[in-house]
């Protein structure tokens, strides 16, 4: 049974344009320096599940897409890149901290706002509405799943 997540990317980063432009319409997920996003990616996640490609920290916030994730998780060797942005000097090529995994965007969407997500009642306990909740991955219930892909209809 596929699960459903919700993956937040900076569009300045990756959007859901880049991701389509890719080779294969696939990226790597990588800079997710989380334990809890990362356990979600290493324990959870897997080929083919359903994926919100959600815009974040830029001007207008919301779901952009849909992807899938099409692929296991690998070790991120943004980690070891001293010039990364993501460099992480005490995780080692031996055992690995951080992990990334291949995500293939399947179409672009209208952008499915914040305000309008939270207008929708039956989203109400969506996980990136709660307050306070800066996760980068987030699992969808499969009931908001459909609620979003009817809105987006």
């Amino acid at each position: 049974m596929s699960q459903y997540w919700l993956m937040k990317s900076e569009p300045g980063e990756c959007s859901i344009d880049d991701a389509l432009a890719a080779p294969d319409a696939t990226v790597p997920w990588v800079g997710v320096r989380n334990y809890q996003a990362r356990n979600f990616m290493r324990d959870q996640m897997q080929p083919g599940d359903g994926v919100l490609f959600y815009h974040s920290s830029c001007a207008e916030p919301g779901i952009a897409g849909l992807a899938r994730v099409a692929s296991n998780t690998r070790p991120d060797p943004t980690q070891f890149d001293p010039a990364s942005p993501y460099f992480d000097a005490a995780s080692k090529s031996e055992a690995p901290r951080w992990l990334l995994l291949d995500v293939q965007a399947t179409r672009k969407t209208r952008l499915l706002a914040l305000p309008e997500l939270r207008a929708t009642p039956a989203l109400a306990d969506l996980q990136v509405l709660r307050r306070g909740n800066r996760l980068s991955i987030t699992p969808v219930d499969p009931a908001h799943w459909q609620v979003i892909e009817g809105l987006l209809a």
